[in-house]
């Protein structure tokens, strides 16, 4: 054997093990990212309070996602119940006398249902029912998986289905994040018919999400991030390149309020432009422009309140 061939040989069993270790990494974490850890286990900073060691360890490793669990309980009288979906999941139910409907409220990744009983107070005062809902992994609700709104689409139709079946006519969804895309889905391919929705900072794909948290650690998105994709959908039983919010827009045609953060560094402005661009009922954008991937109500009070009050006058 010739030279030449010797270190051909050799560099193709270097790529062959190189790409070997990388599925190897993905696996583990794509696992981490879509089950949560039970018990006392720190949950890992933003990347940007990350120091160099620590990014590459995450990268290595993955993430640590603790359970989350529900920190608070309305302050006002509630009903907890629990509705059989693809998975057990509990919801805090809080009514008021004559209301003009009722809002389904549904978290982002990583966070429970009292994340956002600020939001459902606000709901509450404007004269709606609320209805907040633990996703599958989270607070009350059974498991510790998460599949970033694929399978939580299912849990988006069950509670539509049980206020549907108690006589509610007017429903709305509020979703944030991983909440508004499973609703997005949930319209899209279960044919839930809301009469409006309140969607903030959806992501446009689950590639798109994924790079998006490579590049906030500065890392190469190339090969890991469709590894990730790849391994994560397998795992948890879907084809995650399909799971495209931007497509499900298409087949949106209820009033629609879009709200984002201009600083936003996991979401860019460029899907929230793509997705508005295929709603195709009423549709309202609204950009808080000093707002990253958090809590609008909480930056800009006065003004979130104006707009999720006009919009729901308005449909």
């Amino acid at each position: 054997m010739t030279v030449k061939r010797k270190w051909i040989k050799r560099s193709l069993w270097a790529l062959v093990t190189m790409f070997a270790l990388m599925n190897v990494v993905a696996i583990f974490h794509s696992y981490k990212f879509t089950h949560f850890t039970n018990g006392d286990v720190e949950k890992t900073k933003d990347a940007v309070k990350l120091t160099t060691s620590q990014k590459i360890k995450t990268l290595v490793f993955g993430v640590n996602n603790p359970r989350p669990q529900n920190k608070t309980t309305p302050a006002r009288r509630y009903e907890t119940i629990k509705l059989k979906s693809n998975r057990e999941i509990e919801c805090w139910s809080i009514g008021i006398a004559n209301p003009k409907g009722t809002i389904i409220l549904f978290h982002g990744f990583s966070t429970d249902k009292s994340i956002m009983l600020d939001k459902a107070d606000v709901f509450l005062q404007l004269g709606y029912n609320v209805l907040l809902v633990d996703f599958m992994g989270s607070g009350g609700s059974e498991g510790n998986q998460t599949t970033i709104g694929y399978l939580e689409a299912e849990q988006v139709k069950t509670c539509f289905d049980y206020l549907t079946q108690k006589g509610e006519k007017s429903i709305y969804i509020f979703g944030v994040s991983m909440g508004a895309v499973a609703a997005m889905k949930a319209i899209s391919d279960l044919d839930i018919e809301p009469k409006g929705i309140i969607i903030e900072c959806p992501f446009g794909s689950m590639y798109k999400t994924v790079c998006a948290r490579f590049e906030t650690m500065h890392a190469p998105t190339f090969p890991m991030a469709g590894l990730l994709v790849f391994w994560g959908g397998l795992q948890n039983g879907f084809w995650a390149f399909g799971h495209n919010p931007t497509a499900y827009a298409k087949k949106i045609s209820c009033p629609t309020l879009l709200l984002y953060g201009a600083k936003d560094d996991k979401v860019s402005r460029r899907e929230i432009d793509d997705i508005y661009k295929n709603l195709t009922g009423k549709k309202k954008l609204r950009i808080y422009h000093d707002a990253g991937h958090e809590n609008y109500l909480a930056k800009y009070p006065n003004e979130w309140m104006h707009d999720v009050s006009q919009f729901l006058t308005m449909h």
